[in-house]
């Protein structure tokens, strides 16, 4: 376990519970980093000859990770780019489907569009929640998040496979930006149409580097406007009218995007069933621990599966004394915002019941 701890140091002088926040930098990311941006130094326009191979080669890892070919895989900057990006491109007015309080980068850029727009509440019966409104509204998209940041709730993706078989015509949009890096995820076998994930938390890649998914049949129902030089330029994208293209106009930041498939390496040498293992553990031990001091609203106690995020009860004094032990995490909500990676260990979560304990008294 301390092996995979050595390449963070801030987990030297930290108990840091706040990936849901932003991840860590790992230092073999770092060195990728400084060895880019020396090479650019040196070589100017020379260096840029390697652009290409860069873009080609994360564009691959993305795809070999998350099951999507490469072709269907898009690099953008950040969820939001991508997903606004994503929403110009369908007729208006539609029918949109929303989660009440999802993620605000998610709600805000449907809410400020032409659309004709109905919510699900995210409790315990989030996904009933979800079908009743597919038998009221029939919406043309649904936009989700898969794991919800505030109090870590995540969808049955089983439930969305079968909800896609069911309403085939409706597009499955969903922010995997809280869930991806967390556990294996087969995209094609998903029922999602678009996946959008920003990979400066559980992916670990540092800012300014997203990913988009997207099933083929999608083409044909999203007309994508943007479009620029780099829209036909590379492996993947070199032919008129490329889709994937339109997602990516301009000049790419082959810093951030190599940043990414280093980190994408890493994942690759630990092992993603290793570190799902890791956090489903210490989410179990956590969301027992944090029932038993009645920490967690009902809908989250009650629900048979959950993320390695919580929103425990605690306001700016428990916040500020958690700041005070060194443990980093967050205020969100109307509480504490506590999340956990595959670099936490039992002995970290162990040192947060107590110093709990402890503030409780």
């Amino acid at each position: 376990m301390e092996n995979l701890r050595k390449g963070f140091p801030v987990l030297e002088q930290y108990t840091y519970l706040n990936t849901a926040a932003s991840g860590l930098l790992p230092e073999s990311v770092w060195e990728f980093r400084q060895n880019h941006d020396l090479d650019f130094l040196l070589g100017g326009s020379v260096f840029k000859e390697k652009q290409a191979d860069i873009l080609t080669e994360t564009r691959e890892l993305v795809g070999e990770f998350f099951k999507c070919v490469p072709s269907q895989v898009a690099l953008v900057p950040n969820f939001s780019y991508g997903f606004n990006t994503l929403l110009e491109g369908l007729e208006k007015p539609q029918k949109a489907l929303l989660l009440k309080n999802d993620y605000p980068s998610l709600s805000w850029a449907v809410e400020s569009r032409n659309f004709q727009i109905s919510y699900a509440e995210i409790d315990q019966n989030l996904e009933k929640n979800i079908a009743e409104a597919f038998e009221n509204q029939q919406p043309d998209f649904f936009a989700f998040s898969i794991v919800q940041y505030i109090n870590g709730i995540k969808i049955d993706l089983d439930f969305i496979k079968k909800l896609k078989q069911k309403y085939p015509e409706t597009l499955f949009f969903a922010d995997g930006t809280q869930f991806c890096g967390t556990e294996e995820f087969n995209f094609e076998e998903s029922g999602l149409d678009v996946l959008i994930c920003s990979t400066y938390k559980w992916l670990n890649a540092g800012y300014g580097n997203a990913f988009m998914l997207f099933k083929k049949e999608v083409e044909g129902k999203i007309a994508p406007k943007a479009l620029g030089f780099g829209s036909l330029q590379g492996k993947y994208k070199a032919h008129e009218g490329n889709f994937i293209g339109k997602f990516e106009p301009g000049h790419q930041a082959t810093l951030n995007y190599g940043s990414l498939a280093e980190a994408l390496k890493l994942i690759r040498k630990i092992g993603i069933s290793e570190i799902s293992s890791r956090i489903e553990s210490l989410s179990t031990k956590a969301k027992s621990e944090f029932t038993k001091m009645e920490l967690l609203e009902e809908s989250v106690v009650n629900r048979k599966a959950h993320s390695s995020i919580f929103n425990i009860k605690g306001g700016e004094k428990l916040f500020q004394y958690l700041k005070s032990k060194q443990i980093i995490v967050s205020q969100r909500g109307e509480g504490i915002r506590i999340s956990f990676h595959y670099f936490n260990t039992k002995k970290e979560l162990d040192f947060l019941i107590k110093e709990l304990k402890k503030f409780d008294v």
